[in-house]
């Protein structure tokens, strides 16, 4: 376990991970025996159709905040680049729900096939829009390093949004409409709470030149958010058009599992990413490329294995929590698992560093017209896993790309025996599984392969002293302290 941060740090921006991760998997099961995998698509297209919007609205500002926040040494500078952040994005976001409330049922008929449901669009857009607000106090305790606070705000809206859900489907049968209501009510405490934390302790104030300076570093990455979102979301409607609604539910449910993958690196990210930045900005460019390289090998042995868990062991998740309906969700679900884990090389703010926020725009570009040109052969032929296919296989052609441009800009010394041993482990793991459900070998063999590979990877951990006896003890006082 690294100790650059202290360990109990670490494991505070993990518990959201693990709070916020696991309550709305072991809920889903919950919604899906109240509502039709029908209804599960038309929630999962209203939210692509918010995340769109929603990643617009913000102008890549969270990435220009983050950045600047490291310029300004002085805290009455950095929260005043914060409350003008936010008061920008605030007032973007009002312009935004107005024109969906004018071009919503446009939108639902024409372009998603949604009938009969009023203002569901202006809902979810919403509940989207403040909930991001949220997303620049976060990386402020991140940046200043209050792990805590970031835990407690983090965790609240997940909870809270998973009460109003239940309460408003399962006891008023709200439907679709409880849970898009139930995450607006838990954003909007959630931000309410942040904004008095705030303004007792900073008083408001605002500083436009810090903002048009913010602005500056992140509307170059406008276009990058603008594809990258399309990106992330085009292969659901791909499914929505060319298969069912029902196919898009399978397809987000897998990626919701899979998600945790992704999310626990993000989580991760926030432990590793100020320290990355401090390498980068006080080192010579020598000795930073090879002191983060060095930093973040256990980061990914750690994110890797996560994502071995999750592939493996998604046949008995799914099998044991969701009704049989769901079942073709588990290979796609180890798919993503794959796709989520290459994505691990993009997380570091070498482009950003550099300046160069234009190229990310570029690549973004790039990956969108691969998916397109993937995507839609492979959703007509084989329907939600040929999306997957498609999607993990741009993917990786993007990640190769921008994995060589970031490097280009700013080089890091990564250990590359170390990391190819532990991507090799995780693939072949994930590609032999896979293999072995479609074809349908018995499961006393799948499991005995499934305990193989975990045990082949923890012995790689301790090999590469990542796994000792200092982690289990850390562990131990933090949870019994």
């Amino acid at each position: 376990m690294p100790k650059t941060n202290s360990f109990k740090n670490t494991y505070f921006y993990l518990l959201p991970v693990i709070i916020g991760g696991l309550i709305p998997i072991v809920t889903l099961p919950i919604f899906t025996r109240k509502l039709s995998p029908t209804e599960f698509g038309i929630l999962t297209l209203s939210q692509v159709y918010a995340i769109f919007m929603n990643g617009i609205s913000n102008f890549g500002l969270i990435t220009g905040f983050e950045r600047n926040y490291f310029e300004n040494k002085e805290i009455s500078k950095r929260t005043a680049l914060l409350y003008s952040i936010v008061a920008f994005v605030m007032f973007v976001s009002l312009c935004f729900v107005s024109i969906t409330f004018f071009i919503e049922e446009f939108v639902l008929k024409n372009i998603l096939h949604i009938y009969g449901y009023v203002n569901l669009l202006t809902l979810a857009y919403v509940a989207t829009a403040i909930s991001s607000l949220k997303l620049y106090f976060l990386s402020y305790f991140k940046n200043a390093e209050e792990a805590k606070s970031f835990a407690i705000y983090s965790i609240d809206e997940t909870l809270l949004s998973t009460v109003f859900s239940l309460i408003l489907v399962l006891i008023f049968n709200f439907h679709i409409y409880g849970i898009i209501i139930g995450q607006l009510l838990s954003a909007f405490l959630v931000f309410m709470l942040l904004l008095v934390k705030f303004t007792r302790k900073h008083p408001i104030s605002f500083d436009f030149v810090a903002l048009k300076s913010a602005l500056k570093i992140s509307l170059p990455l406008t276009p990058k958010v603008f594809f990258g979102v399309l990106n992330s979301q085009l292969d659901k409607y791909l499914i929505g058009v060319l298969s069912t609604l029902g196919g898009v539910a399978i397809y987000n449910i897998a990626q919701k599992i899979a998600n945790i993958t992704f999310t626990f690196m993000t989580a991760i990210q926030n432990v590793f990413s100020p320290q990355v930045y401090t390498k980068m900005f006080e080192l010579e460019p020598k000795n930073a490329a090879k002191s983060i390289g060095l930093y973040l090998t256990p980061f990914y042995y750690i994110s890797i294995f996560v994502a071995l868990l999750i592939s493996l062991f998604s046949e008995e998740f799914i099998i044991i929590l969701f009704p049989v309906e769901y079942y073709s969700a588990i290979n796609i679900t180890s798919i993503f698992s794959i796709l989520y884990a290459s994505y691990f090389f993009s997380k570091h703010p070498q482009l950003i560093y550099a300046k160069k926020t234009w190229l990310s725009s570029i690549l973004f570009v790039f990956s969108i017209i691969i998916n397109i040109v993937i995507g839609i052969p492979f959703a007509k032929l084989w329907g939600p896993i040929g999306v997957a296919f498609g999607s993990l296989l741009s993917g990786l052609i993007w990640g190769v790309v921008y994995f060589y441009v970031s490097q280009k800009c700013f080089y890091i010394e990564w250990e590359k025996k170390k990391l190819i041993t532990i991507s090799t482990l995780f693939f072949l793991s994930s590609i032999i599984l896979i293999s072995m459900r479609h074809f349908q070998f018995s499961y006393i063999l799948r499991l005995t392969i499934k305990f193989i590979a975990v045990s082949i990877f923890f012995e790689r951990g301790i090999a590469y002293k990542i796994i000792s006896k200092s982690t289990f003890v850390d562990i131990k006082s933090f949870v019994f302290k």
